[in-house]
């Protein structure tokens, strides 16, 4: 996916989902053509969590986003996918 696909979640309140373990949440400030920057951010392992990431998702939608980073840059070749956290279904 290129930089240009991610533009037009500037400024809104993301799901990134990665290769790696890692999800992170909050708003997106920018993109480059290499990585993408977060702030306020919750960067969650979901290896070291006995919740899904689903649920986890799900609370952060509902209570809101537990921030744990003041900004957070992830490269994109690392991003599986990316989402609206207002999109997130509650089920």
């Amino acid at each position: 996916m290129s930089a240009d696909a991610f533009r037009a979640f500037v400024g809104v309140e993301v799901v990134v989902d990665t290769t790696s373990s890692y999800v992170f949440i909050g708003k997106l400030v920018e993109v480059t053509p290499l990585a993408m920057t977060l702030g306020d951010v919750d960067v969650h392992d979901r290896s070291e969590s006995p919740s899904t990431k689903e649920r986890y998702v799900m609370e952060a939608k509902k209570f809101g986003i537990k921030t744990n980073r003041k900004s957070v840059t992830v490269r994109l070749e690392t991003v599986l996918c990316i989402s609206k956290l207002d999109d997130v279904i509650e089920y």
